[in-house]
């Protein structure tokens, strides 16, 4: 395939300038990644006098030692505890993401217990919901290290417990689809939470600090006046021996983690494969940090790009003369054959036209997409719409929509309007979607929203006979600044609009291990049951 040859002056005052933006919003992300952290270690010594281990501690020795360990929306409710970004703690209560247990590639989910006692902050629940259905959709074993303190009745509202149903339904859809759920109970897990531990086709417990039960002590003697100690009612110990809820008993978390990793290493079960044989891009990573401008409305070459997470830097364009704002081509990463879409400018007929092409003949030789997004949206105006360009953006969309083979989406820069559905955004359910700190997405530019306003208030206004110009300017300026704080990626990330923020100089390692793992999971055949396993 051709080689891309860059242009990028990376000794020029713009590059240094884009690097210096994107340096300084990556220290934002990693800074609100490292206060949850920190709130986590902060009990330290409390966990240390029960003879436990910290949540990241027992991830760290359940993952196999060197394998890839790929972080899922680290930055999950940021703000919504705490308004003030500086003090909120992001994560939702679970540290999740996707490792290799035993040499067994996994999802892995921990409640963050050392915060609140494990108790879901907020946006959890969509965090758990989503690791789920990645975990469903790539047919990977789901691993959870329980222990929590359930639902944060400070914060309840109706809807979370209503919709909180669903984690459990997914745990037995991923028995019944023939994925095995591995569960280590390291403490607390109560009331409707139970079920988390009792949905699990493998639930170890540990000795004197497993508690799984309905109703604890209190509520116990409060309803029916029996009184009980934890021990007696919910304790490892019991349910190993009598109830039949766990069936290994450990010592402590590191003999829990143990079995745990002997579980999945005693399944036969398909491991990753062996890497394959590739050429390293031509262009170093580092030049990713300083090609995307801070202002989204300068041009960027997205082939600069493509030509820092190609093998070889090759890329095969499509059709390059026709529609070509549209950048449609094949690569290879890490050996794996890619399809990517991208945004040289806005979408117009011809590029739709195109790219719906390109997309359908990828399904066609069951290609992978990747979308690289920076997208200002369709093109407008009576010479377009003329040209029927609603007719082939639908064309385009329908493509996005009914695209049969794995799509992956990267927020490169812009994600505005329509652009953001047909370059497959969040709301067409990519098999993953990561973005860079620098992201942003919105119905339009802020200054475009508060332009038009001001046009539609303007005109009411002189109907009635007086234009107050402050008044209008006043509105633009909120409409700015709404529009400004919704965009930001810190904002988008935190709904879960994505499945986290990735420094640009890991993208090409981050899309050979989720291209990985949808490859591994088209070509998995698991066996499948019409109900999920069942306690004895």
């Amino acid at each position: 395939m051709p080689v891309i040859e860059s242009r990028l002056q990376t000794a020029s005052d713009t590059f240094q300038a884009n690097r210096t933006g994107m340096l300084a919003l990556l220290g934002q992300v990693r800074g609100h990644e490292a206060r949850a952290v920190a709130a986590s270690g902060a009990s330290a010594e409390r966990f240390a006098k029960r003879g436990q281990l910290l949540p990241r501690e027992r991830i760290a020795l359940l993952l196999d030692t060197g394998a890839p360990f790929l972080p899922l929306a680290s930055l999950a409710g940021l703000g919504h505890d705490d308004p003030d970004l500086a003090r909120s703690v992001p994560g939702g209560g679970l540290i999740s993401g996707i490792g290799q247990v035993s040499g067994v590639r996994c999802m892995v989910s921990a409640s963050d217990s050392g915060i609140d006692a494990g108790a879901l902050q907020p946006m959890g629940l969509d965090k758990q919901l989503r690791v789920q259905e990645i975990a469903l959709e790539n047919k990977l074993p789901y691993v959870q290290l329980v222990e929590s303190a359930g639902a944060n009745l400070m914060q309840y509202r109706v809807q979370d417990f209503v919709r909180g149903g669903n984690i459990f339904r997914n745990l037995a859809r991923l028995s019944a689809a023939g994925l095995p759920v591995v569960t280590v109970t390291h403490g607390s897990s109560t009331a409707g939470g139970a079920y988390q531990t009792g949905l699990s086709d493998y639930i170890v417990m540990v000795r004197d600090r497993t508690r799984a039960f309905l109703a604890g002590p209190p509520l116990l003697k409060a309803a029916t006046g029996e009184i009980a100690t934890e021990e007696e009612l919910g304790g490892a110990v019991m349910h190993t021996h009598i109830s039949g809820l766990g069936d290994y008993l450990a010592e402590d978390d590191r003999d829990a983690i143990r079995i745990a990793r002997a579980i999945l290493g005693g399944i036969d079960w398909a491991r990753p494969e062996a890497q394959r044989q590739f050429t390293p891009p031509h262009y170093d990573a580092e030049d990713l940090l300083g090609i995307m401008p801070s202002d989204g409305r300068r041009p960027v070459d997205m082939r600069e790009v493509i030509a820092r997470i190609a093998d070889g830097s090759e890329f095969l364009a499509f059709s390059e003369h026709y529609g070509s704002a549209t950048v449609c081509g094949h690569i290879r990463l890490e050996g794996h054959a890619v399809g990517i879409v991208t945004n040289n400018g806005p979408i117009d007929s011809d590029g739709a036209t195109k790219a719906t092409h390109f997309i359908q003949a990828c399904c066609q030789s069951r290609t992978p997409i990747v979308y690289l997004q920076n997208i200002t949206g369709y093109m407008v105006g009576r010479a377009h719409e003329e040209a029927g360009i609603i007719k082939h953006g639908a064309k385009m969309i329908q493509a996005v929509t009914n695209a049969n083979v794995p799509q992956i989406t990267l927020h490169c820069g812009a994600s505005y309007g329509a652009g953001n559905y047909g370059m497959c955004g969040r709301g067409f359910a990519p098999r993953f979607c990561f973005s860079w700190p620098n992201a942003r997405t919105a119905v339009m530019g802020g200054e475009q929203a508060a332009k038009t306003m001001a046009i539609v208030m303007e005109a009411g206004m002189a109907r009635k006979g007086a234009v107050d110009h402050a008044k209008i300017e006043a509105m633009q300026q909120q409409v700015v600044e709404r529009f400004e704080r919704q965009m930001s990626v810190f904002t988008t990330s935190a709904l879960l609009l994505d499945d986290g923020v990735i420094d640009p100089r890991d993208t090409r390692a981050v899309l050979a291990e989720v291209l990985s793992v949808c490859r591994d999971a088209d070509a998995r055949v698991p066996q499948p049951m019409q109900f999920s396993v069942a306690r004895p």
